[in-house]
């Protein structure tokens, strides 16, 4: 990931205990909670040490609390471009692409691993099991590119993905109910859960620049004409940095009437600059964290009523009541249900205090 530290980085080493812990609360906010590229801890870490060492002074006081700094370092340092590129999550494309692989092996090697355990090591296939989950993954791994494409802005590219996701789940619910049920052959169960280990491996092994191209239109030799700068802009608000439909229209609709309004034969990209720095910058402001929030809080609701009704299924079917499987949806449902509550609750709080900032109420007499 661009924001996590690289393994191998050298080790800063602290004089003080406490320079040490709040170089660790730096490094943690910078890692978690800013938009920053590999590599950029360290180095701030290292300028951060050589300065407390000159002045003889604990770390905090040089540089006081550790998350502000992490936040105005960030914002001084991290160039526009950088950031431009970076979803709500902190992530481009290809990252959001090598984690999706990876939660998809965890899951393969996870749900092979269950089924060792509820049902034994040999596990017996068929060629309608085998279509099914072949089809299966296909569809899972094309709603996936559906969710990076849409973070990336593009939107018509989501639809095609989703519309393949689509095919391949009717696909696999049509052969496994014509496809002959009859034992091919046995597999043992480790077997099976080696298939999640590549996909783990890919996840580390992606060509990122290339996968990132991949999700970023070409632009013409020309320039972007104005309705194509003003389609990617709005694709921009919406998919990589969160905002609602009709708040990104607005944005939209403004620029087009600057432009209707402008003198001579004035050009969206010539009088706006590029269109992903242009997005970021409209994107930023202090409704840009709640953004972030509601986006984790739908996500978190989504994942809390699926696996609810996966375990109200499992419970109120008379012939498989596997101890094993209801135990996961519910473990899943609960983590997520929770989840879902904490992201409602810091998103009433960011209201309530973007609701002060923008006016706060007159004293009472």
């Amino acid at each position: 990931m661009s924001k996590s530290p690289t393994p191998d980085a050298p080790e800063i080493s602290w004089a003080r205990k406490e320079d040490e812990d709040w170089a660790d609360a730096v490094q943690v906010r910078l890692a978690f909670d800013e938009e920053v590229p590999v590599g950029f801890a360290e180095e701030v870490l290292a300028e951060a040490r050589q300065l407390v060492e000159e002045a003889g002074q604990p770390a905090r006081e040089v540089f006081g609390d550790p998350a502000a700094y992490a936040r105005g370092v960030a914002a001084e340092r991290v160039s526009e471009a950088y950031r431009a590129g970076i979803d709500t999550r902190g992530l481009r494309p290809a990252e959001r692409l090598a984690a999706a692989l990876g939660s998809m092996g965890f899951l393969v090697f996870a749900v092979f691993g269950l089924v060792w355990i509820q049902d034994g090591l040999w596990v017996g296939i068929s060629w309608s099991s085998f279509a099914t989950i072949t089809w299966i993954g296909v569809g899972v791994s094309a709603g996936c590119v559906a969710f990076v494409a849409r973070a990336a802005g593009l939107f018509r590219g989501m639809w095609w993905f989703l519309a393949g996701a689509g095919v391949a789940l009717a696909a696999a619910v049509v052969l496994a109910n014509t496809l002959p049920d009859e034992r091919l052959l046995r597999v043992p169960a480790p077997v099976l859960m080696l298939v999640g280990v590549p996909l783990a491996v890919a996840a580390f092994l992606l060509p990122e620049e290339r996968i990132n191209r991949w999700f970023t239109p070409a632009r013409p030799a020309g320039g972007l004409d104005d309705e194509q700068w003003l389609a990617r802009l709005d694709g921009l608000l919406r998919g990589r940095h969160g905002m609602k439909a009709a708040e990104a229209r607005a944005h939209v609709e403004e620029v087009r009437q600057h432009l209707a309004a402008a003198t001579g034969d004035a050009r969206a990209e010539h009088a706006f600059g590029d269109v992903e720095i242009y997005a970021l910058r409209l994107s930023e402001g202090p409704r840009r964290q709640q953004r972030i929030t509601r986006q984790k809080f739908y996500g978190a609701l989504t994942s809390a009523v699926f696996f609810g009704v996966l375990s109200v299924d499992k419970l109120l079917d008379p012939h498989d009541r596997s101890f094993g499987w209801v135990a996961c949806y519910v473990g899943a449902f609960g983590c997520a249900a929770w989840g879902a509550l904490s992201e409602w609750r810091t998103l009433r709080k960011q209201r309530a205090a973007l609701t002060d900032l923008a006016g706060p109420a007159a004293p009472k007499p």
